[in-house]
């Protein structure tokens, strides 16, 4: 808060997805009311009051309270004060819908809730499946981390997700037009770049009453509605976690539809064909598919309509059925029978090798500073040594020649002259 109050946001962090309607504002008074709402919403946090909250905004020097400044200077003090107050009952609404989070287990709390969420919501089509893996990656490190906010490199969420840097960057865009995620910053040469995980799923706020101009402000954070959770969807998203990044569900192999599939199953073991299309949230042909592959490789029984996973799926080691004569032993002789294997190894070794690539052009862009810095360029009024020869004659850099006519004088400046007889 302290932050974004005194510099801005020098990040650009709420300069997108700050659409407004119903009124002809710019993206700069777009980016003001967004930053504004945040700070809003710190203050209420901190325990302010609305006076002090506009005495700040309007008479302090912060680079936040610029456009709340302009907006007096231009309209008078009452508008802006409204403008401001309007951003206040906003933050108080928004902070008194949420639960608040004091200490490490109300976090997990929320966290669990969140889990609970993203299990019970249908995640349909390959980019969607993506997704839920982003999402799962990062519930992960958040567990770690303890918070919301989390410091994640693409690479390394890749790695984690079982997919390219690529298919990672498109789903954090994809996450971040949904609301359902924030980039604080953009990292540094040795750090990845700070994330939020938008914990609310739901929004009681239209993102009309979020306007500046609407009869009500809307909440620190406003947007669209992200996609409600279907009754019928219900995976387990730690065993997701445990097998995403393994060899047998790349693309080629298991797949994302695949994943949700062994999810479902290991959520809630007996169902039949049509109870994991709905809690796989896969098409019916994608549902048939994926079983059958999973029989064939031992990992799933079928005991009349319904299908049961093996003692040990999770582990990938599977059991002799009628429709399985040689199952697999382990995740790795999976990949190796789905033409899979290695891909992660490849991947890693792709990334470690742009990670040295990286690090050796930073250190050679340092040493280049550094030389330049002690060795500061001489004028260009100034000739080089080199370029002199001894009886004062200027040599062509390029072809090695003497060029007639140019000689360096005794303090290395040039002197234009006649052609001279002893130069040639």
């Amino acid at each position: 808060m302290h932050k974004l109050l005194v510099l801005g946001d020098q990040d650009a962090t709420y300069a997108t997805g700050n659409h407004q309607r119903g009124g002809k504002n710019t993206a700069a008074s777009d980016h003001a009311w967004a930053m504004t709402r945040a700070v809003a919403a710190d203050a209420v946090r901190a325990g302010w009051n609305r006076a002090a909250f506009l005495q700040v905004m309007l008479d302090g020097p912060y680079k936040a309270g610029q456009h709340a400044r302009s907006l007096q200077h231009r309209r008078g003090y009452d508008k802006a004060a409204a403008w401001l107050q309007r951003a206040w009952d906003g933050a108080q609404q928004y902070i008194r819908s949420t639960d608040p989070i004091t200490t490490r287990q109300d976090f997990h709390a929320a966290l669990a809730a969140f889990r609970a969420r993203i299990e019970c919501t249908p995640w349909k089509g390959v980019a969607n499946k993506t997704d839920l893996r982003n999402l799962i990656a990062r519930m992960e490190i958040c567990t770690q981390a303890g918070s919301w906010d989390h410091t994640v490199s693409e690479r390394d969420l890749a790695e984690r997700m079982g997919c390219s840097r690529t298919t990672a960057h498109n789903s954090n865009q994809r996450l971040l037009h949904a609301k359902l995620l924030r980039q604080l910053d953009h990292g540094s040469p040795t750090d990845g770049a700070r994330w939020m995980l938008i914990s609310r799923l739901t929004s009681t706020t239209s993102h009309h009453w979020s306007t500046p101009k609407g009869p009500k402000a809307g909440g620190a954070t406003s947007g669209p509605d992200v996609r409600q959770a279907g009754s019928d969807a219900d995976i387990d998203s730690r065993a997701a976690g445990q097998l995403m990044h393994l060899d047998a569900f790349a693309h080629h192999g298991l797949g994302g539809s695949g994943l949700t599939v062994m999810a479902a199953l290991a959520e809630r073991g007996g169902q039949s064909l049509t109870e994991i299309q709905a809690s796989a949230s896969v098409s019916r042909p994608t549902a048939y598919r994926q079983l059958g592959k999973l029989k064939a490789l031992g990992l799933i029984q079928q005991e009349g309509e319904l299908f049961h996973p093996s003692p040990a799926a999770l582990e990938g080691i599977g059991t002799r059925t009628q429709e399985c004569n040689s199952p697999v032993a382990g995740w790795l002789d999976t990949a190796e029978r789905l033409g899979t294997a290695g891909t992660g190894q490849r991947r890693r070794l792709h990334h470690e090798m742009q990670r040295s690539h990286w690090r050796h052009e930073q250190a050679r862009i340092a040493q280049r500073r550094r030389t330049v810095k002690h060795a500061p360029l001489p004028h260009p009024s100034m000739a080089r040594p080199q370029y002199v020869r001894s009886d004062g004659c200027a040599i062509d850099p390029t072809t090695g020649e003497v060029i007639v006519g140019l000689f360096i004088a005794s303090d290395g400046r040039w002197i234009w002259h006649e052609p001279d007889l002893h130069c040639a």
